[in-house]
């Protein structure tokens, strides 16, 4: 089992944060524009977790080469079934850096968007303060 599918079915958030590269970028399946960093990252898998319900792996596809791999996922969301895929590549450490959702049906992805956008106010607020702290234990490593 790989350790994002691992670390996300548990719902292991500090599991999560060790696999990301701090460049990570997020490309979420109901927004145009993709979210750069994993502050943000993590807020919207935070709050993604707090959307789903029911939410599990049913298999994993791995590249030969070990850079690339998708989780196909089942989940509901409103009430609604979704079916979805996460996407991962990993950069030369072994961090993922690249985190790419799809999700089906359009009923679903619509759902999803509903309750991810109930979210908002929440994912930016906690990126922002996550963002806050790090600037502080920068500075302060920097003495």
């Amino acid at each position: 089992m790989h350790p994002f599918r691992a670390a996300a079915e548990a719902r292991d958030i500090d599991a999560i944060e060790a696999l990301l590269a701090d460049e990570v970028v997020f490309t979420s399946p109901v927004a145009f524009k993709p979210y750069p960093g994993k502050a943000i990252t993590l807020a919207i898998l935070r709050a993604v977790m707090r959307v789903f319900e029911d939410f599990t792996y049913a298999r994993e596809i791995a590249d030969p080469g070990g850079r690339d791999h998708a989780l196909v996922f089942t989940a509901k969301v409103g009430g609604r079934a979704v079916h979805g895929c996460d996407f991962l590549h990993f950069d030369e450490d072994g961090r993922i850096d690249d985190l790419t959702v799809m999700v089906r049906p359009l009923s679903a992805a619509q759902a999803l968007a509903e309750a991810m956008g109930a979210q908002f106010e929440r994912i930016a607020r906690e990126a922002q303060q996550a963002m806050e702290a790090q600037a502080v234990a920068e500075a302060e490593a920097r003495g």
